[in-house]
């Protein structure tokens, strides 16, 4: 079973900033970011529509420019809100990325981003149309359907195929054998999220889950509790 650490394992580490990437990517399968597109118009990492959260600062994201962006404190770590760039280039090819869009009109320019680094990019949405938009621009490039708890499983299973998603991206408590199995049967692989400890890991493990969406890194059946996975 993949880990695939949520915003660079961000329960442990300062979510979603280069710092975590770099510290989770030796923990992990793969790293799950959130893109947004800041007012200036570049793509920055953050999960949330404001910056009042994660930061010093107050304000939209999508009204801050990258150079207000930049200026704040992330978590205390003295990182502003990274651009994309910055975030994919702190991982290394053997390492995959899943780019969460969080807003509408991003694929075709996340995608343009990641191009330029040698890693393994899997774009997510619950937004039907962008992962549509992103099989316009590259259908090599896997894409991961989402949804939330509100959602029907098997109506977002029937969409999902529908996209010719690679992946379904699945709440922990929606996973029941039977959506497991007939994701399988349509060649698609189901990963988790989010899953916050070894017990559910183990339940999602049996029902044959292919990958957990995790903020931290001990929480695979597989894990010791004393060391860290190395290689995935």
């Amino acid at each position: 079973m993949r880990l695939i650490a949520d915003r660079g394992f961000g329960g442990m580490y300062p979510e979603n900033t280069v710092r975590a990437v770099e510290e989770s990517v030796a923990l992990a399968d793969a790293v799950a970011v959130d893109v947004r597109r800041c007012g200036s118009g570049e793509l920055v990492v953050c999960r949330d529509g404001t910056v009042d959260r994660v930061t010093d600062g107050t304000g939209r994201v999508s009204e801050l420019s990258l150079a207000d962006l930049s200026m704040l404190d992330v978590l205390g770590t003295g990182e502003g809100v990274p651009r994309l760039e910055a975030v994919l280039d702190a991982v290394p090819q053997s390492v995959g990325v899943v780019l969460r869009l969080r807003e509408t009109d991003l694929a075709a320019d996340a995608l343009g981003v990641a191009e330029a680094f040698p890693v393994q990019v899997v774009v997510a949405s619950r937004h039907p149309g962008e992962l549509a938009a992103a099989r316009s621009v590259d259908p090599s490039v896997p894409r991961a359907f989402s949804f939330g708890e509100d959602a029907d499983p098997l109506d977002a299973l029937s969409t999902a195929r529908g996209l010719d998603a690679a992946f379904l991206l699945v709440p922990a408590a929606a996973c029941t054998e039977r959506l497991v199995n007939e994701a399988h049967l349509t060649g698609m692989s189901v990963n988790a999220y989010p899953v916050g400890s070894r017990s559910e890991a183990e339940r999602l493990e049996e029902l044959g889950v292919d990958g957990v969406v995790a903020d931290r890194w001990g929480v695979l059946p597989s894990a010791s509790s004393g060391s860290h996975r190395e290689d995935g």
